[in-house]
């Protein structure tokens, strides 16, 4: 219908379903005739060098579909134009900027060498050239905690001059809980242009509904001693739920699904868990990193005040931000208020009991 809307952001914890959450909105927009942008930012890349890329593939669909619909196109041409101007620039300032634009660029748009510049002429382009085919742009993107605060500036400074112009490009977006404070940082009217929404822990009733629909769909049940056992478990954590309904399942004989079952299960699912889902994060840390969570985990699931797991680790506060900013940073901690610091792993201070069992002596 033309009119602006709010962008979305999806925050919470690991595991608590962020990306399936992105990937079904995505499936939704498609399904409407969306034309849809999927991005992953990684660490250590630049937002130029993976919106490039996938925003020229966007482009080259809008021009596809000028093509049937017999019309001009000028622009989705234009705007490949502003993108081969983008690139240009951002090779130069962005080293990790590979992608080619087989077209010639648009002098005197976006190759400023400025992103909140470049960055808002880009968007806005894709934004008329969307307009022109009467549809509408939606890009997603999925860890954007992961954005350096001055890239993510120049996105927001974009999205926002987009919607000023009520062009039809919107962006729908998952990350960790720091990326409330990064946005608010990066641009202090972030909070009026997206909504936020906090994705966390299912209550009973959901999480119940998450285990047995499921199971009942293939005709199981669970009983209501074997419910209740994976709910304390999982502490209603989708993915955690997954891992304890999954063994629990393997080693039950028959239907229901029984107490005992999920009894035999707990270690195996335990085991699993520490063996994946937290230890490809754990590997990731330096031994001092390592020292820090595992004082964290000391304390308990937190959050923590930031002096007492220097206290922990017997060292003052001033020596150990270097890797508390660290491990912000790695998305394994944020600080959900001043001086605070939890994890960002549901659960992981049970895992750094268990596989740092003799920290203090080492």
């Amino acid at each position: 219908m033309g009119r602006s809307a709010r962008s979305v952001i999806l925050y919470g914890l690991r595991g608590v379903g962020k990306t399936v959450l992105l990937n079904r909105i995505r499936a939704n927009a498609d399904a409407h005739g969306f034309f849809t942008v999927v991005i992953e930012t990684p660490e250590e890349r630049s937002l130029p060098s993976i919106l490039g890329p996938a925003l020229r593939g966007t482009l080259l669909k809008l021009n596809r579909v000028q093509a049937v619909k017999a019309a001009t196109g000028e622009l989705a041409k234009r705007a490949m134009r502003v993108l081969a101007s983008f690139a240009k620039a951002a090779k130069i300032k962005y080293q990790d900027v590979e992608f080619q634009i087989d077209v010639d660029p648009e002098l005197g748009s976006a190759d400023s060498g400025d992103l909140d510049i470049d960055l808002t002429e880009l968007i806005l382009a894709v934004g008329q050239a969307a307009q022109e085919s009467d549809t509408a742009v939606c890009l997603f993107i999925d860890e954007l905690q992961y954005v350096q605060e001055e890239q993510l500036s120049a996105l927001i400074t974009a999205l926002h001059r987009a919607s000023q112009e009520s062009l039809p490009i919107t962006m729908v977006a998952a990350g960790l809980p720091q990326l409330l404070g990064q946005m608010g940082r990066a641009k202090s009217y972030a909070e009026r242009l997206f909504e936020f929404v906090s994705i966390g822990a299912l209550d009973v009733y959901e999480a119940e509904r998450a285990l047995c629909i499921p199971a009942k769909n293939e005709g199981v049940e669970f009983d209501k001693q074997a419910i209740a056992s994976i709910l304390s478990s999982s502490e209603g954590y989708p993915y955690f739920i997954q891992e304890w309904g999954k063994h629990s399942w393997d080693c039950a004989g028959a239907s229901p699904i029984t107490q005992n079952d999920v009894e035999s299960a707990a270690a195996i699912a335990l085991a699993q868990l520490d063996a994946s889902f937290f230890r490809v994060r754990f590997d990731r840390l330096t031994p001092a990193e390592k020292r820090y969570m595992r004082a964290m985990a000391e304390l308990g699931a937190g959050p923590h005040r930031s002096g007492d797991i220097a206290a922990k680790l017997k060292r003052k506060v001033d020596s150990v931000a270097p890797t508390r900013s660290n491990l912000i940073q790695k998305g394994m901690v944020y600080s959900p208020n001043h001086g605070d610091t939890a994890f960002t792993v549901p659960m992981f201070d049970g895992f750094m009991k268990r596989t740092m069992p003799d920290w203090e002596k080492g």
